[in-house]
């Protein structure tokens, strides 16, 4: 079982999660954080540090939300280990709530 980080963290990448995160499973990519499903050790003490509530347990994605368990895997086995917090974007605040932002993913 995993963690996974949702659609709401596009385009934001609030960084507090990783600074809990035991087994420093967090993936950073452009504007968007991974979870590895390898690392994840389901402890949960992701989810509660996210201010923009983008981190759900992998049994409680929706049918809709369901795709970011593979896109987290395929994600962290390319994009490098982040362990330390870092400023969110600059305008993370403004797209905190934004539905469907998938068309904003940067995965390169």
């Amino acid at each position: 079982m995993a963690f996974v980080v949702t659609d709401n963290c596009i385009k934001c990448k609030y960084t507090d999660c990783v600074s809990v995160c035991p087994a420093d499973a967090f993936y950073e990519g452009p504007n968007f954080l991974a979870i590895s499903p390898i690392d994840c050790i389901d402890c949960g003490l992701c989810e509660p540090e996210c201010p923009a509530n983008a981190i759900v347990q992998q049994d409680a994605l929706t049918p809709d939300q369901a795709h970011f368990l593979e896109l987290n895997a395929e994600l962290a086995a390319v994009w490098p280990n982040i362990t330390q917090v870092k400023a969110p974007l600059p305008d993370a605040d403004q797209w905190n709530g934004v539905p469907d932002k998938l068309a904003h993913l940067i995965t390169d």
